[in-house]
């Protein structure tokens, strides 16, 4: 057992001198002796059981670690208390008749609108994009009438456990006043009726004998009960449900089978839309892809394939899809030889009829608003929130337009986000830097020729974009480029086509000097000279080769770097050096400023503490 010393806390035994002095001395042997003796009796019950501030008796056998309180608990006794929920720490829940307020609050009327309110009903409580009601043609704010009462400002419950799951929270009882109201009627009404027959002398006895007698083999209407499995059927139609064969009554109509119940086909095909027959349930949804597949596993299984629909559906689905894609690549095929060898492909890309005549069959009937009624067009939703708001001129959103990298605006491309919008002349503006770039790039790529001529090109171009600096748009240098690379290319097509001729010649007098040494007596010396000429040749042809290509490989490397230098240019990815997207830039005075404050200093005595 614990001692009463041991649970005094350290603090109340620093305060307080007296208690130091007082303080009991370590037990002796004959003490541990005496407790263990008294606790042994407890347990046997010839002593009383020890007992808490309370006066509650502490049970014996509860065990030593469990009864012994901590020692910062502060207890003068034995005790429990500690074992127990602490009151301080217990939370506190909302009570058994609370709960959210239902309805909207009624005891005020209000007759003004109020500013802050809702702009369609005129309730403080939510906003216009919050609201509920039906949107109003004139709303509260403008008409001023017919404003709607506010809702209850709900409180937050703290529910418990139970509370949460508790299935008559917020039940009114006095709800169940007009269940017993309505049971009272109900029996009065058949008080009076049996009143009034027994004053008309009819005789009661006889009709509750019968009653009695047939009450337990008669059933209810329209049901059917199987004793064997204890349920009930519905097998009458429900009276307010006109009958299928008194749809349509002509005999050479839809047929009707008087043992399921069931018409096949729609009766009135061309007046009646709300019913199609019992066979639309049949096929329609997926019905027809099982049936397709079960029909594709059956000729599978009549060819050798070992496939079963209910037994490997996945296995079965995955050949039904080889089997259509290679059936429909058959057919392309075909079509393509077919149309390869007799034409007629203009006549597979024509437009449909119905745009080609302007005329359709299908039916579409407007109300006097314009809305739909009946037809195959969707009406389209109106949304509540606000759409296609332009601000600041612009007749496009931010985001509708992106290149180099920016989003923008598409009508001015502008790059600046709530800018104005300049129209066609800022899409001059801004449209020259990247113009310039385009021509550049393309430069790089073109060929290696004449570079005289580039350049002298490239001059007369910017002396007549300066003289007619007005009237430059994209269209123009698009232009220009265009015609300087198809000149290029016809360059160079020119000089391959005069490198195959020369070669061609050379050839065929090879050939004619070859016949003519046949007839001599020299042919072996003649054969070796001409081969010796044509490695030559070649080997010069190869040399003049790598020599072009070193001089291209120089040339764009310059001009990468001059692309380097130009920060309007815009790099293409694949050619962009490392760190390229990094701008080094000179520090201000204020960075270095800034530097200098933050540096850290080792011969400052005080670094370590920063």
């Amino acid at each position: 057992m614990a001692s009463n010393h041991q649970a005094l806390p350290v603090s109340t035994i620093l305060k307080s001198k007296t208690e130091i002095e007082d303080e009991p001395k370590k037990k002796s042997r004959e003490d541990w002796r005496k407790a263990k003796e008294l606790e042994e009796a407890r347990k046997a019950g010839t002593a009383p059981a020890a007992v808490d501030e309370e006066g509650k008796d502490i049970n014996p056998h509860i065990p030593q670690y469990i009864s012994t309180a901590p020692w910062y608990y502060g207890t003068a006794g034995p005790t429990l208390k500690h074992q127990r929920p602490q009151e301080d720490k217990q939370r506190e829940f909302s009570g058994l008749d609370d709960w959210y307020k239902r309805g909207v609050d009624t005891s005020k009327i209000v007759t003004k609108y109020r500013k802050g309110a809702c702009e369609n009903c005129g309730a403080m409580t939510h906003i216009k994009k919050d609201c509920m009601d039906r949107p109003r043609k004139v709303g509260a704010k403008f008409s001023g009438a017919n404003i709607a009462p506010d809702e209850f400002t709900q409180k937050n419950l703290a529910l418990s456990f139970d509370g949460k799951r508790d299935r008559w929270s917020g039940y009114d009882p006095s709800e169940h006043k007009a269940v017993i109201e309505e049971f009272q009627i109900v029996e009065e009404a058949k008080r009076q009726l049996k009143a009034d027959k027994l004053n008309a002398n009819e005789s009661s006895e006889d009709e509750e004998k019968d009653e009695d007698k047939y009450v337990d083999e008669v059933d209810m209407p329209g049901t059917k009960v199987d004793s064997k499995q204890r349920i009930t059927v519905r097998n009458l139609r429900i009276r307010e449900d006109t009958a299928k064969y008194l749809r349509n009554l002509d005999p050479a109509s839809a047929y009707y089978d008087p043992k399921t119940r069931s018409m096949r086909e729609n009766p009135n095909p061309e007046r009646d839309e709300t019913y199609h027959g019992e066979n639309f349930v049949r096929f329609s949804g997926d019905t027809t892809n099982h049936a397709r597949a079960q029909l594709f596993a059956w000729e599978a299984h009549e060819k050798g394939v070992d496939v079963h629909l209910l037994a490997e559906p996945t296995k079965l689905e995955l050949l039904q899809k080889e089997y259509e894609k290679k059936k429909d690549e058959v057919k392309s095929n075909i079509q393509s030889t077919v149309l390869e060898k007799y034409g007629g492909q203009e006549h597979l890309e024509a437009p449909p009829k119905s745009l080609l005549l302007a005329q359709t069959e299908q039916y579409v009937e407007y109300s006097r608003a314009g809305r739909v009624i009946k037809g195959a067009e969707k009406e389209v939703i109106l949304s509540k929130y606000e759409e296609d708001v332009y601000i600041n001129n612009h007749t496009s959103v931010w985001g509708s337009h992106w290149r180099g990298g920016q989003w923008g605006y598409r009508c001015c491309h502008s790059f600046i986000k709530n800018s104005y919008c300049l129209g066609e002349a800022g899409k001059s503006v801004n449209v020259q830097p990247i113009v310039e770039s385009i021509s550049n790039e393309e430069e790089i790529g073109k060929p290696v020729g004449d570079v005289q001529e580039k350049e002298k090109s490239k001059e007369k171009d910017e002396e007549s974009e300066e003289s007619d600096s007005s009237s430059s748009s994209e269209d123009n240098s698009k232009v220009k480029a265009q015609k300087k690379l198809k000149k290029k290319l016809k360059k160079q097509k020119k000089k391959e086509r005069k490198q195959k001729r020369k070669v061609k010649i050379e050839e065929k007098d090879e050939e004619s000097e070859e016949s003519d040494s046949s007839s001599s007596s020299d042919d072996d010396n003649s054969k070796a000279k001409a081969q010796k000429k044509l490695k030559k040749k070649l080997k010069k042809q190869k040399n003049k080769e790598r020599k072009q290509k070193r001089k291209e490989n120089e040339k764009e490397k310059k001009k990468s770097s001059v692309l380097l230098d130009d920060p309007e240019i815009i790099l293409d990815d694949r050619k962009r050096p490392y760190n390229s997207m990094f701008e080094a830039k000179k520090p201000t005075e204020d960075d270095m400023e800034e530097y200098f404050k933050k540096r850290r200093r080792d011969e400052d005595p005080m670094n370590q503490f920063l």
